[in-house]
C-alpha cells in the first residue's frame, strides 16, 4: 500500500515557502517601521557607551509590527556591538509562555548561563541567582541586559508587578514591555511606576497601502512568480485594514486564499478565494473561541446575536435586558456582565465605544459584534436549533 504522505507530497502547490507569510517571521526589512526602530534605537544606543538603556514600552494593536520591531531592533544592536568593548545581551520572553515572576527570572538565569531550577527555590534565592551574574567578568566588563516582555499585560494581571520590581531595581537591566493596551499599567503599583520612568513609543495600525507594500514583500517570498491574480493584494488589504490594520490578518488571509488555491487545483489565486479565506479564518476563530466559553458568555452573545438581527442600538441596558430573556431564570448579576463584554471585546469578537448623550444626558456604552452575524449563528446553533 502507498504511504499517504506520498500521495500529498506529490500535489502541485503555487506556494514556494510559507514562512514569510508567518507573522513570527523576521524580514530583512520592516516597510513603514522605520520610524518606531529608530526611536527604539535611540534608546538603546546607551548600552552601545557601556550604559544601561532607559525602560522602554511599545503599544500597538494586533498586528502592527511591534514584538518584529524589538526583534528587528535586537539583531541591530547585537550587530553594532559586535566590534565594541561591550558585553551585551537581550533577551526575548513571550509572557505567555512564561506567567510568573519566578518562571521569568529562572529562564533569564539559564539563557545567561547559570544553572537555576525552574521550580523549589524561594524568590529571594532566585533573585540573588540572578544578580549575582551582573557582577563584573573575568574581563572587567559589565553586562548589559535588555529584557524583552512581550505581551506584558498577561504577566502582570495574573502575578502582579513583581517581576518589574525586581528588574527595575537590578543593576545593568532595562526592560522593553509590549503591550496590546493602553491601560495595562494599572496592574503596576505607584512605588514600581516611579522606577520604571519608561520612554513609549506607540505602533499607529497599518492603513490599506502600507499593508498592501508588506504584502507584496511577502508574497515575492512565498509564492511562485505570476501565481496571484492583479486585484488579490489591494482586496486581502482593504478586509486587513477594516480589521484596524492588522498584518497579522493580512498575511492569514492571502495564505489561506493560496491555500485554498491549491486544494481547487488553481495555478493562481484569485480574488473569490480570498473571499472564501475570509469565512474560513472567521468561522474556525469565532468557532472555537465559542466553544470554550462558559454558558452564561454565550448567552451574552445569543443576545447580542439577537438585538444585532433586529438593528437596534445596543445599551448596556439593553444588552442586560435581552440577556435575561435568553437566559430565562438563569440569568447572572448586571455587575457580572460587564466582566463578560470586557473579556468578549479583548477576545475580539465585540467592540465597545462610550458616547455622549449631551449635555446633562451623561455617556454610554454602545456595544456591537465585530463578526460575521452567520458565522455567530452557525457556531452558536451548530445543529440549527
Amino acid at each position: 500500500m502507498t504511504n499517504i504522505f506520498e500521495n500529498l507530497e506529490e500535489k502541485k502547490t503555487i506556494f514556494k515557502d510559507k514562512k514569510p507569510l508567518d507573522h513570527r517571521f523576521l524580514p530583512e526589512h520592516l516597510p513603514h517601521r522605520n520610524e518606531q526602530i529608530t526611536a527604539i534605537a535611540k534608546y538603546w544606543i546607551e548600552a552601545l557607551n557601556n550604559n544601561t538603556p532607559s525602560d522602554v514600552t511599545i503599544y500597538g494593536k494586533t498586528g502592527t509590527g511591534k514584538t518584529a520591531a524589538a526583534k528587528f531592533a535586537k539583531e541591530q544592536l547585537i550587530e553594532a556591538s559586535a566590534n565594541k568593548n561591550v558585553s551585551i545581551r537581550v533577551e526575548y520572553i513571550r509572557c505567555t509562555d512564561f506567567t510568573t515572576e519566578y518562571q521569568v527570572i529562572a529562564h533569564l538565569c539559564q539563557q545567561l548561563g547559570r544553572d537555576v531550577p525552574n521550580r523549589g527555590w524561594t524568590k529571594a534565592e532566585i533573585i540573588k541567582a540572578f544578580r549575582d551574574i551582573f557582577k563584573k567578568n573575568v574581563f572587567g566588563r559589565n553586562l548589559i541586559l535588555i529584557v524583552i516582555l512581550d505581551e506584558i499585560d498577561i504577566l502582570l494581571e495574573k502575578d502582579g508587578d513583581g517581576i518589574l520590581y525586581t528588574l527595575t531595581r537590578t543593576d545593568n537591566v532595562a526592560i522593553l514591555s509590549i503591550s496590546n493596551f493602553l491601560d495595562f499599567k494599572q496592574y503596576i503599583k505607584p512605588r514600581v511606576a516611579s522606577s520604571l520612568r519608561d520612554k513609549e513609543i506607540v505602533f499607529p495600525p497599518y492603513n490599506a497601502e502600507q499593508l498592501a507594500d508588506i504584502l507584496r514583500e511577502r508574497s515575492r517570498l512565498s509564492f511562485i512568480n505570476g501565481s496571484i491574480d492583479d486585484g488579490v493584494i489591494p482586496l486581502c488589504s482593504a478586509m486587513a485594514a477594516k480589521e484596524e490594520g492588522d498584518a497579522r490578518y493580512a498575511l492569514d488571509l492571502l495564505q489561506t486564499a493560496g491555500e485554498i488555491a491549491d486544494e481547487k487545483g488553481s495555478d493562481i489565486i484569485l480574488g473569490a478565494y480570498v473571499k472564501e479565506a475570509k469565512e474560513r479564518i472567521e468561522y474556525n476563530k469565532v468557532t472555537d473561541v465559542i466553544m470554550t466559553l462558559p454558558t452564561q458568555q454565550q448567552r451574552v452573545l445569543e443576545a447580542l446575536l439577537k438585538l444585532t438581527k433586529s438593528k437596534e442600538e445596543i445599551t448596556s441596558g439593553k444588552l442586560y435586558e435581552t440577556y435575561e430573556e435568553v437566559s430565562k431564570g438563569d440569568a447572572v448579576t448586571y455587575r457580572r456582565i460587564f466582566d463578560f463584554v470586557n473579556e468578549l471585546e479583548m477576545l475580539g469578537i465585540i467592540s465597545t465605544n462610550t458616547i455622549s448623550r449631551g449635555h446633562g444626558k451623561g455617556r454610554t456604552n454602545i456595544i456591537n459584534l465585530q463578526c460575521d452575524l452567520d458565522v455567530l449563528e452557525r457556531a452558536l446553533y451548530p445543529l440549527g436549533i
